[in-house]
C-alpha cells in the first residue's frame, strides 16, 4: 500500500464529499413473555439498561404493509471493567434457528502494531509516572566532543547532548550529539552528527523547518494549548536521530516504523525531567536511504512523514503539559489523547486547503477507522493500559471528531486546558452524559448519510461524509479497502438473532433486525452467555434504533 497515491478530498467547506461469533449460545433467553416495552417510530431511538426485566426488550408489532427495520447494538458504555461476555438472542426462536451471518468478516489490519505500541507505552508512562532511574553513566552513541546549548535561543551551528531511548522500553538511554542545522522562531531542529551521509539537504531541512514553524506550531497551540518552556531555549527541539531509526529492528520493519515521538521523561514533574533532556523535544528519524540503521527510509519518506508525526506528538506534548505542569493533574487517557493527535493530524491537512496535503495528513485516520469499523466488536474505545491497535486508534480518531462536530471547534482546546481526564472530562467539556454521547456515537457510525435515511442532527459527522469516502477508496485501493464501506452489520429476523460474543470498553456490536408487514410484537434479551445479567462493570446496554 502506497498512501501518497490515494487521494481524500477536501471541499470548500468544512464537509468531505468524499468480533464476536455469531453461533448459537449455550441456552434460549427466558423472559416470561415480558420486557421493557419499545415503540420506536422512524429515526427515533432509546437505549435500554440489561439490569432492567433481565434484560429483555420488547419491541411492537408492525402493522404496517412495509418491512420494520431496528438498528440494534449490545454496547458497552464504559466501566471499570474492560470487557464482559455477553448473548443477544430472540425470546421467540424460530424452529429452526439459524445463526446470523456477518455480510463481512473481514478482519482488522496489522498496519504498524510496532509504533502503535510503543506510542501507547509512552502515554501510559506519562500517566503512571513510572519512569524507569538511571545511575550516573549512560551508553555512549558517539564519540563527538560536545557543547550543551545555554538557557537561550539556539543558532544554527550549536551543538548539544542528549539523552535519547535506546530501546522500546527507555529501560536504557544513548548519549547523542547533534548540531543544530535549522531554526525558526518556534523550532529548532538538530541533526545527529552521526545520520548516514547525505541526509536531508539544507533545503529540506529549512522546509520542514517552515512547516513546523509557521503551519504546525500555530496550528496546535490555537487549538489545543500553550506549551512549556522549562528549559527557557524559547523553542522546541527536533532532534532527528540515529536512535529513533534503530528502535527497530531491521528484521521486524514489516510490523512498521516509530517515525518519531515525544518522550514525556523530558518535561516530568518532582525533578525527573533532569535525568533526561529537561526541555520540549519532538524525536525522529533520519533519512536512511540504503538502510544502514535500521529499516529504509528515503529522504522522500522523512519529508512525507515527519511533519504528520511532529503534529501529532506536538499535541501529547501540549496535552502533558497543561495537564500535568500547568494544572498538576494526571496526563489524559491514553485513549483520548491519542484521538486528539489523530484529530490533530486531520485538522492540520485541513489547514493547507488542498487535496494532497490533505491526504498526506488524514489518509492514516482514515485507514485506521477502516480497521475499526469493519470489526467493532473485537475492539474497544477506551484502549487497555497494556496494548493498543490500529484499530483502536481509528475509534479513538472516529469518537474524538464525532464529539468536535456535535460540540464544536472549541472542544478540543477545552478537553486539554484541564486537570480532568477521560470520561468525566468529556461529559464535563460537553454538558452531556457520557453513556449518552457514546449512544449517539454508535448510531452514527451506520446512519450518518444512510441512503434513504433522514438521520437526526444529533447521530451525524457534519466534516464527513464517510460513506462517499470509503466508496472512492475503494475504487482506488480494492485490496486495503475491500468494501465499499467497511462497516456492515449483522442482519436478522425477529426470530432469528442469535449472537454471542465481547463487550469492549466504549464499543459493541450492529445488528439489522428485520421485522416483517402485519406481524406481532418480538422480543430480544440481552444477557450473560449463560442467561445471567452481563457483568455491570462495562456498563451494558442495549441501543436501539428503528430505521424504517
Amino acid at each position: 500500500m502506497n498512501v501518497r497515491h490515494l487521494v481524500l478530498t477536501c471541499a470548500g467547506a468544512s464537509v468531505l464529499a468524499g468480533c464476536s461469533d455469531a453461533s448459537a449460545g449455550p441456552g434460549l433467553p427466558s423472559c416470561g413473555g415480558t420486557g421493557t416495552p419499545l415503540s420506536l417510530a422512524a429515526a427515533q431511538y432509546s437505549s435500554v439498561n440489561p439490569a432492567t426485566d433481565s434484560g429483555c426488550v420488547t419491541f411492537a408489532a408492525n402493522s404496517s404493509a412495509d418491512t420494520a427495520e431496528y438498528l440494534v447494538l449490545p454496547w458497552s458504555v464504559g466501566g471499570l471493567q474492560q470487557s464482559a461476555a455477553f448473548t443477544l438472542q430472540s425470546a421467540s426462536p424460530s424452529a429452526s434457528l439459524m445463526a446470523a451471518t456477518r455480510l463481512s468478516g473481514l478482519a482488522a489490519a496489522r498496519r504498524g502494531a510496532t509504533p502503535v505500541a510503543f506510542d501507547h507505552f509512552l502515554r501510559e508512562l506519562g500517566r503512571s509516572r513510572r519512569y524507569p532511574v538511571f545511575g550516573p553513566t549512560l551508553a555512549a552513541a558517539t564519540s563527538a566532543p560536545q557543547r550543551d546549548v545555554i538557557a537561550a535561543p539556539p543558532t544554527v551551528g550549536d551543538k548539544h547532548s542528549f539523552k535519547v531511548c535506546a530501546n522500546m522500553s527507555c529501560s536504557t538511554l544513548s548519549n547523542v550529539g547533534a548540531v543544530a542545522r535549522s531554526v525558526g522562531q518556534h523550532i529548532a531542529i538538530y541533526i545527529d552528527t552521526l545520520a548516514p551521509a547525505p541526509g536531508l539537504p539544507q533545503s529540506d531541512l529549512d522546509s520542514l523547518r517552515d512547516v513546523f514553524d509557521t503551519r504546525l506550531y500555530p496550528l496546535d497551540t490555537v487549538r489545543f494549548g500553550n506549551v512549556s518552556d522549562i528549559d527557557a531555549n524559547s523553542v522546541v527541539i527536533v532532534l532527528m536521530t540515529n536512535q529513533v531509526n534503530k528502535l527497530i529492528p531491521k528484521s521486524q520493519c514489516a510490523s512498521g516504523f516509530i517515525a518519531g515521538f515525544f518522550f514525556p521523561g523530558d518535561l516530568a514533574p518532582g525533578g525527573i525531567s533532569a535525568q533526561y533532556n529537561n526541555g520540549e523535544i519532538f524525536y525522529s528519524i533520519v533519512a536512511d536511504s540504503l538502510g544502514t540503521l535500521s529499516c529504509a527510509h528515503t529522504n522522500d519518506d522523512v519529508n512525507f512523514f515527519t511533519p504528520v508525526t511532529f503534529t501529532h506528538e506536538f499535541q501529547h506534548m501540549i496535552n502533558f503539559v497543561e495537564h500535568v505542569l500547568h494544572r498538576n493533574g494526571d496526563s489524559e487517557d491514553g485513549w483520548l489523547d491519542e484521538g486528539l493527535s489523530k484529530y490533530a493530524e486531520e485538522i492540520a491537512g485541513r489547514s493547507f486547503g488542498d487535496n494532497a496535503h490533505f491526504s498526506q495528513f488524514a489518509i492514516g485516520d482514515v485507514l485506521d477507522a477502516n480497521d475499526y469499523l469493519q470489526a467493532p466488536g473485537d475492539v474497544p474505545l477506551m484502549i487497555p493500559a497494556d496494548t493498543g491497535t490500529l484499530a483502536m486508534v481509528g475509534a479513538s480518531w472516529l469518537f474524538t471528531r464525532y464529539i468536535v462536530d456535535q460540540f464544536g471547534d472549541s472542544l478540543p482546546g477545552k478537553l486539554v486546558r484541564t486537570a480532568l481526564s477521560g470520561v468525566n472530562n468529556i461529559a464535563t467539556q460537553t454538558g452531556q452524559p457520557f453513556d449518552q454521547t457514546v449512544m449517539r456515537w454508535s448510531f452514527a457510525n451506520w446512519v450518518d448519510n444512510l441512503p434513504g435515511f433522514t438521520s437526526p442532527p444529533e447521530l451525524q459527522y457534519t466534516s464527513w461524509n464517510f460513506r462517499h469516502t470509503f466508496d472512492t477508496l475503494y475504487v482506488q485501493d480494492p485490496r486495503d479497502f475491500p468494501t465499499p464501506y467497511p462497516l456492515a452489520p449483522t442482519v436478522a429476523g425477529t426470530n432469528t438473532v442469535n449472537i454471542t460474543g465481547t463487550l469492549w470498553s466504549g464499543s459493541g456490536e450492529y445488528v439489522r433486525v428485520m421485522q416483517p408487514p402485519h406481524s406481532a410484537e418480538f422480543t430480544l434479551r440481552l444477557s450473560a452467555p449463560g442467561g445471567g445479567v452481563v457483568s455491570a462493570s462495562v456498563q451494558p446496554r442495549l441501543n436501539v434504533l428503528r430505521i424504517r
